[in-house]
């Protein structure tokens, strides 16, 4: 199983930008696609999930500003990122769960600045 993120880049306090993860290989049953994101200096953490048969979950700092999305067709994942914030920059981890493992992807940067 592979995971491909794309959309990172440099975007100004109060922009937006659009996250995208691609999954290949042999996947079956996908329980739950997401993103985390690991700011230096500080661990990984949730951002959003959506899990099947349950819905979406989302950490309390982005509740009201990003939306994730999936699609099964295509075995993608998104993250729409509204009003960031320099407190959003960070590397964001494409993650998938499939029974019970979980797979990372290679992470993209997303950099909030003036």
């Amino acid at each position: 199983v592979q995971l491909q993120a794309s959309g990172g880049g440099l975007v100004q306090p109060g922009g937006s930008l659009r996250l995208s993860c691609a999954a290949s290989g042999n996947i079956f049953s996908i329980r739950v696609m997401g993103w985390y994101r690991q700011a230096p200096g500080k661990q990984r953490e949730l951002v959003a999930t959506v899990t099947s048969g349950v819905g979406t979950r989302y950490a309390d700092s982005v509740k009201g500003r990003f939306t994730i999305s999936r699609d099964n067709a295509k075995n993608m994942v998104y993250l729409q990122m509204s009003s960031l914030e320099p407190e959003d920059t960070a590397v964001y981890f494409c993650y998938l769960g499939v029974a019970s493992i979980g797979y990372w992807g290679q992470g993209t940067l997303v950099t909030v600045s003036s």
